[in-house]
C-alpha cells in the first residue's frame, strides 16, 4: 500500500525524479485496488483528472476512450454510503456572492492581459491548442467529423490566428469578454432584497436576452475556461478559482433543463447581514452517480444506517439492485445508552424547537458537555439537530466560557457543509482520539 508519502520519498530518490501528484494518477489506472475519497468519482472537475470517475459530464470534456461499448469489469464501493446523496447533490452545486464575482473580474483582467502576452510571444502554441481542442470536440460527439477535418487543416484559418481558446471559432477575447457580461448579468441578478427561486430555463431565457446567448455556448464555458488557463500555462490556478466557479455555474445551468435549482438568498447567514448568496442547487442526485453507474460494472453501497434500503436506488436512479441486510454481532456489550434529561436546575436538556432558545436548555448542555470531556478517555460526539442551531449554540457557548474550558481538556472540530472540509476534520479527530488526548466533533 503506496501513500502519497511513500511516492514522494521514491521520487525524491536519484534514479526516479517523477512527481508524486502525476505517479498517483498513473499508478491508478494499473492498481487493483484504489482507495479515495467520494470525490473523486462523483465531482465531475475532480474525477476528469483521476480519469474514474466515468464519461465528464462536463460538454465539451474529453472523454476517456476506454472500453467502448461494454462496462468495465470492475467495482467500486461506496463506504458509509448513507449520506451520498448529499455528496452527490453537493458535487453539481455551485455557490456564488458578491465577493467572489468582484474577483472573477479581477480573474478576466489577469487573462486578458495574459492572452495579449501570448499572441504577441507564441503564436505557435495556439494552433496546437486549437487543433487538440477541435479533436476532443470531434471525441465528445460536438462536431461532424467532416467538419472537424477541415478544421484540423495545417493551414490555421487567418482570422483565427489570434485564437487562444478555440471552442466554438472564437477568439480568446470573445470569450473573455462573454465571461465579462456573465459575471455582470450575475452581479446585477444579485441586486435582491428578498429571497426568490427560479428554475434553469427561467433564468437562461434571461441569460438570452441580457447577456445574447444561448444555452449551447454555456455548455462550453467550463471547458473553454480549462483550455484557456493551459493554453496560457497558468501555474496558480487557485487564483483563478472564483472565474472557474462561474464557468462551472452557468455550465450547469446550461446543460441540465430539468434537476436544478437557482436560489437568491439576501440573507444566507443570519437576518439583518446583507450578503447576498446565488446558489444553483442540484435537487437530482442521480445525476453525479449516473457516469459511474453506465462506466462500471458493478456499484456497491455499504454502511451500517443505510436505511431504509429501497429508498437509495430510487434516489440515485439505480436498476437491477441487490440489496441485503446483515445484523449486527458483538463479542461484548460495548454499548451503554444513556438519557440526561433535565440539567442541576431541573431544566430538561432538549432540541425541543420551542425551547431551543432558552439561555438555561444551551447552558445546561453545555455543562454537561464540559463534563463528559474531563472524565471519557478519547472521543465524544455532540449532535445538533440542524447546522444553524448548532451555530447559536456554539456562539453562546464561546460568549459564556463553555467552549474555552472545553479546550483545555479536548480539541474541538466541527462539521460544515462543505465535504471535503468535513472529511479533512473527520481525519483529524480520529488522529487526536487516537495519538492525543482526545477530541469533541
Amino acid at each position: 500500500i503506496y501513500t502519497v508519502e511513500d511516492l514522494r520519498a521514491k521520487g525524491l530518490e536519484e534514479d526516479c525524479g517523477w512527481c508524486p501528484y502525476y505517479a498517483a494518477r498513473r499508478l491508478i489506472q494499473a492498481a487493483n485496488v484504489v482507495v479515495l475519497n467520494y470525490q473523486y468519482v462523483l465531482d465531475p472537475k475532480v474525477s476528469m483528472a483521476s480519469a474514474l470517475g466515468g464519461a465528464p459530464i462536463m460538454p465539451g470534456a474529453r472523454p476517456e476512450r476506454g472500453n467502448l461499448g461494454g462496462k468495465e469489469p470492475s467495482i467500486v464501493v461506496f463506504d458509509e454510503a448513507h449520506n451520498i446523496d448529499d455528496v452527490c447533490i453537493e458535487a453539481l452545486s455551485v455557490s456564488l456572492n458578491r465577493q467572489r464575482l468582484d474577483a472573477s473580474s479581477g480573474n478576466l483582467q489577469r487573462l486578458n492581459s495574459e492572452i495579449e502576452r501570448v499572441k504577441r510571444e507564441d503564436s505557435a502554441r495556439l494552433q496546437d491548442e486549437y487543433r487538440r481542442l477541435v479533436q476532443g470536440l470531434q471525441q465528445a460527439g460536438q462536431i461532424d467529423p467532416h467538419i472537424a477535418e477541415r478544421l484540423q487543416s495545417p493551414v490555421l484559418p487567418e482570422d483565427l490566428v489570434n485564437e487562444a481558446i478555440p471552442g466554438n471559432i472564437r477568439r480568446a477575447e470573445h470569450f473573455i469578454a462573454l465571461l465579462r457580461r456573465i459575471v455582470n448579468f450575475l452581479r446585477r441578478y444579485l441586486q435582491v432584497d428578498r429571497a426568490q427561486c427560479e428554475g434553469p430555463l427561467s433564468i437562461l431565457h434571461k441569460f438570452e436576452e441580457d447577456v445574447e446567448v444561448d444555452s449551447k455556448s454555456l455548455k462550453f464555458c467550463h471547458e473553454r475556461l480549462r483550455s484557456l488557463l493551459n493554453t496560457l500555462r497558468v501555474s496558480n490556478l487557485d487564483e483563478f478559482t472564483p472565474i472557474t466557479k462561474v464557468a462551472d455555474f452557468v455550465t450547469l445551468l446550461g446543460t441540465y433543463a430539468q434537476g436544478f435549482t437557482v436560489i437568491a438568498d439576501p440573507y444566507p447567514e443570519a437576518e439583518g447581514i446583507y450578503d447576498p448568496t446565488l446558489l444553483l442547487s442540484c435537487m437530482d442526485a442521480s445525476l453525479a452517480i449516473r457516469p459511474v453507474l453506465k462506466r462500471y460494472q458493478s456499484v456497491v453501497l455499504t454502511s451500517g444506517t443505510i436505511s431504509p434500503l429501497d429508498m437509495y436506488p430510487k434516489i440515485l436512479g439505480m436498476s437491477n439492485v441487490v440489496t441485503q441486510s446483515f445484523s449486527i454481532t458483538m463479542e461484548r456489550k460495548c454499548l451503554c445508552p444513556l438519557i440526561v434529561t433535565h440539567g442541576p436546575d431541573q431544566v430538561p436538556i432538549t432540541s425541543r424547537f420551542s425551547m431551543r432558545d432558552d439561555p438555561a436548555v444551551v447552558q445546561n448542555y453545555g455543562e454537561l458537555l464540559e463534563q463528559l470531556v474531563q472524565t471519557v478517555p478519547d472521543g465524544v460526539v455532540c449532535f445538533f439537530t440542524s447546522y444553524r442551531y448548532m451555530e447559536q449554540v456554539i456562539e453562546k457557548w464561546y460568549e459564556t466560557g463553555v467552549i474555552a474550558r472545553v479546550l483545555k481538556h479536548k480539541l474541538l472540530f466541527l462539521e460544515t457543509k462543505d465535504v471535503v472540509a468535513t472529511t479533512y476534520a473527520l481525519n483529524l479527530y480520529r488522529q487526536a482520539c487516537d495519538a492525543g488526548p482526545g477530541a469533541v466533533f
